[in-house]
């Protein structure tokens, strides 16, 4: 499982109560808990990106090994900084719920869903309104 999918490990689906109103509270800290530990995860593996390069850096003589290291170190480094992003759109997903506008389509505003939440906490649309965005997407790119 890649990191970037980490945050399905170890969490406990969120099981609503018959009549539970929308992101209440335990809803709101379900959520939270579940980005704060996703973020500490990418946090980690940024750590142990930086560590892994400078444990691993060598000047090989071969220049096919020399290669192959640059190769490896660019594919790390690509994968951060798709993370990076990530950390940035959690940390702004933690920002809406702690403003108490978390689990809402930005589109139309209806109920975006624990389901879908949990499946992609730092969801923005609910799922009829990113599949016309994606249909949009598409048509306008061919």
């Amino acid at each position: 499982m890649t990191s970037a999918n980490s945050q399905f490990k170890n969490f406990e689906p969120y099981q609503p109560k018959r009549g539970e109103e929308y992101m209440n509270d335990a809803q709101l800290d379900h959520f939270k808990n579940i980005l704060l530990k996703w973020k500490g995860e990418l946090m980690q593996e940024v750590d142990r990106t930086v560590t892994h390069m400078k444990d691993e850096a060598a000047n090989f003589p071969d220049p096919a090994d020399r290669a192959t290291q640059e190769e490896e170190f660019s594919l790390e480094l690509r994968t951060r900084d798709r993370e990076r992003k990530l950390i940035k759109k959690i940390d702004s997903t933690i920002e809406r719920l702690e403003q108490e506008d978390y689990g809402f389509c930005d589109a139309c505003g209806v109920e975006i869903g624990i389901k879908r939440l949990e499946a992609r906490p730092t969801a923005t649309l609910c799922i009829d309104c990113k599949t016309l965005a994606e249909i949009k997407e598409r048509q306008e790119l061919g």
